[in-house]
């Protein structure tokens, strides 16, 4: 923890809310940040081990659940694990048919990967909020935050992957006058070719500011409904032991919708994005 001595509430809030950061420091050279300001001091590209550590540990746990799900599939009476990779296969591949209007091999897998890695690392938001810290203390990690999700470099990273592939295939399926003609020729249009001109600068200013919004309202809308959640759950944990139990069951159960919610709304919006990419006005 922060001092030898129990915590006091802002040590106790400072202390689950700081990730493991490594990185290069001015005064101390490569290592691991003590406390939020030599993280701050250590500047752009420190790494947060945790947050990395348990977004592949989880993308890994879901490679292997339905790698194994095809490899034993069957064509008999198949198993809980076939049956619920089945669901959830059927549950994305339905999404992208009714959403999706265009033709691609990328979409519907890029769709399951992110409703999958995106809803396991929500969900390790219900997981007791000192228990895994706690264990890291004991050999000799001083910060551990297990939900990848409520750290924005993750999901800024998730979106700016969405990002990238958007603009490639935006650049693919319309060319780079097709995509310069689409953000420069609307909302405002006019068959008069002067007038148009004259729109053309208002219409690369609106349209360039509603693209570079994507990515930032996709990170920052799951960011910031995980990072909430589990702020609540550090402050039920502040509670005397028994409102702990009396309200973060209730706050448990509902986070499951919240956590689903926020996986499902990344997926769709991915998908959104990547049938505008497909279609040309």
């Amino acid at each position: 923890m922060a001092s030898t001595n129990a915590p006091t509430t802002t040590e106790y809030i400072q202390h689950h809310l700081q990730n493991l950061v490594v990185g290069f420091h001015p005064e101390h050279g490569f290592g691991i940040a003590h406390g939020a300001q030599e993280a701050a001091e250590m500047g752009f590209w420190a790494l947060h081990l945790d947050s990395l550590f348990w977004s592949i540990a989880l993308g890994s746990l879901f490679i292997w659940i339905f790698k194994s799900a095809a490899e034993k599939a069957t064509s008999g009476v198949p198993g809980g694990v076939q049956n619920f990779v089945e669901m959830i296969v059927e549950f994305v591949d339905s999404n992208v048919r009714e959403t999706f209007h265009g033709k691609s091999e990328v979409v519907a897998p890029l769709a399951l990967t992110i409703f999958i890695w995106v809803f396991l690392m929500n969900l390790m938001d219900l997981i007791p909020v000192d228990f895994i810290p706690r264990a890291a203390e004991a050999i000799g990690i001083p910060y551990m935050k297990v939900v990848p999700t409520t750290d924005v470099n993750i999901t800024l990273g998730l979106s700016l992957s969405v990002f990238a592939l958007m603009i490639y295939y935006s650049f693919k399926m319309k060319g780079a006058s097709g995509f310069f003609k689409e953000l420069a020729f609307q909302p405002f249009n006019s068959p008069n070719f002067i007038v148009q001109l004259l729109f053309v600068p208002v219409n690369l200013l609106l349209e360039g500011v509603s693209l570079l919004a994507k990515p930032i309202s996709l990170a920052l809308r799951l960011f910031g409904n995980l990072y909430a959640g589990e702020l609540i759950f550090i402050l039920i944990a502040l509670l005397p032991f028994y409102a702990q139990w009396l309200l973060s069951v209730p706050w448990a159960i509902f986070h499951i919708l919240v956590i689903t919610l926020q996986a499902f709304i990344f997926m769709m919006l991915t998908i959104v994005y990547m049938s505008m990419a497909h279609e040309s006005h």
